[in-house]
């Protein structure tokens, strides 16, 4: 592992027209008869000017870029069967290009200035500052709402403009991010689960004190910290954001939350944390290197699908109590979008809608990875995670049950928006926390210096009518 050190961290920078779902059913209508004439198809689409050979017509192609999924068996699942099956009932090509996660945003910004790439581009946070090169998502919405009940509302809160009314994005599912940690040195610290912030901080210094494994969570310029970093200042009641928008970053709550941080890293965690990607966690834990972190149950599936040791040792609970609620964000948003530009956005749009109709079998494949904002399409959820077969004890993923609801989005308790977009991905509160932490900064500084940065960010997309 590449490490950096404290400095050179410190200086990182950070659908309305309404539509009649008729727009996506008729999409089978459109589909090229081949074995007919080229005149009866000309009057039968009222498209060609003139006849022309059934051969002329050129099967359709649909883009696909997304991430290299954490579980594995869900992109086999995706690519080699799903994709295949809708593709021969669609006469498409369809075509799926994988990237890791730090590649999503570079990705994105290249098709945007090229105006070509991908007819669907799947993020792992909300994309704001992409609305106006995005379709309005609404009709796709509204069909999959009559189809399925209305998306919860963290969804809603993730992909919608309020000041615009756009839809700048389509969330098929969401991440919960339970705590995960090591049963067996929580219960040698005297404590049967963390169940509060001040949990972590007293079990994790006495566990790194005997013991010498420390508390696992980020401090770097990575989707993981920026995740955990919000979760801990919701909990203290802190937020960049109020409802209406307005920057509310320096606060006593807030102090309170970097004050937290900067004692949980010095007396519980270790300098590595400065340098984590977003698989560092999971490979420290599964390692036997940290006692506890924040993290979907990738850490979990995959211990158990290569039967590591110590993987039944790694217990999940839900999110923690801090002194003002207890809540949690969600650890990736899954976000869709179809670029204005897209060759193909009406496949698009019916890909989504026929994704939404089967999204049991990606949440099965996901192994309760990807989490339904339709909820009804899971019917059996409970049941599901109540008692899974791969997991020691058969219940241990009970808890992200109480993670739906627990969990809230980036951007809370407002939208998320173009200037919260910004924020999140240029790390600003990675940052803010990191510099406190490490003494580069007195709190009281690294939080000013920080709403600074935020206000500049708010006024620029407010001048641009996005927020």
């Amino acid at each position: 592992m590449t490490m950096k050190n404290e400095a050179r961290l410190a200086r990182a920078q950070y659908l309305r027209r309404p539509a009649s779902t008729s727009t996506l059913t008729s999409l089978a209508r459109r589909r090229v008869l081949r074995a007919a004439a080229a005149a009866a198809l000309a009057a039968e689409l009222g498209t060609l000017a003139r006849p022309r050979p059934v051969h002329a017509a050129a099967k359709r192609t649909l883009k696909i870029l997304q991430w290299n999924h954490f579980v594995p068996g869900y992109d086999t699942w995706f690519d080699g069967t799903y994709v295949k099956e809708w593709g021969q009932r669609h006469d498409t090509d369809v075509i799926v290009d994988h990237v890791g996660i730090p590649a999503l945003a570079t990705r994105a910004a290249a098709e945007v200035s090229a105006q070509k790439g991908h007819d669907l581009f799947m993020f792992l946070s909300p994309p704001p500052v992409y609305e106006e090169q995005v379709i309005d998502h609404r009709e796709i919405y509204e069909e999959c709402q009559r189809k399925h009940g209305k998306p919860v509302e963290l969804a809603v809160r993730s992909t919608l403009n309020p000041k615009t009314r756009k839809y700048f994005a389509f969330s098929d599912s969401f991440v919960p991010d339970p705590v995960n940690y090591r049963k067996d040195l929580w219960d040698e610290a005297g404590m049967k689960a963390p169940d509060s912030w001040d949990d972590v901080l007293a079990a994790g210094r006495r566990i790194k004190q005997s013991k010498g494994i420390p508390v696992g969570i980020g401090l770097s310029a990575e989707l993981d910290t920026a995740m955990a970093m919000r979760t801990i200042l919701y909990a203290y009641g802190g937020s960049v954001q109020d409802e209406r928008g307005n920057v509310v970053l320096n606060s006593p709550n807030t102090l309170e939350a970097v004050k937290f941080v900067r004692a949980l890293y010095h007396d519980a965690m270790t300098p590595e944390v400065l340098a984590w990607d977003a698989s560092s966690n999971n490979r420290a834990m599964l390692a036997g290197k940290i006692s506890l972190c924040l993290n979907a149950i990738s850490i979990t599936r995959e211990g158990e699908n290569k039967k590591l040791p110590i993987t039944p040792g790694i217990w999940l609970t839900q999110a923690l109590r801090g002194p003002s609620q207890r809540i949690c964000l969600e650890h990736v948003m899954d976000c869709y979008v179809i670029w204005k530009f897209a060759e193909n956005i009406e496949g698009a749009k019916q890909f989504l809608v026929d994704y939404i109709d089967n999204f049991h079998k990606g949440f099965v494949a996901s192994e309760f990875y990807n989490f339904p904002c339709f909820t009804s399409t899971v019917p059996d959820l409970k049941k599901l995670i109540d008692d899974d077969a791969k997991a020691k004890p058969r219940d241990k993923y009970r808890v992200l049950g109480n993670l739906m609801v627990q969990a809230t989005n980036v951007g809370y308790p407002g939208h998320a928006n173009a200037a919260i977009d910004e924020i999140f991905n240029t790390w600003v509160l990675n940052t803010m926390f990191a510099r406190a932490a490490t003494g580069d900064a007195k709190p009281e500084d690294a939080i000013r210096d920080a709403e600074a940065a935020c206000k500049r960010i708010f006024a620029k997309w407010r001048a641009k009518g996005l927020v």
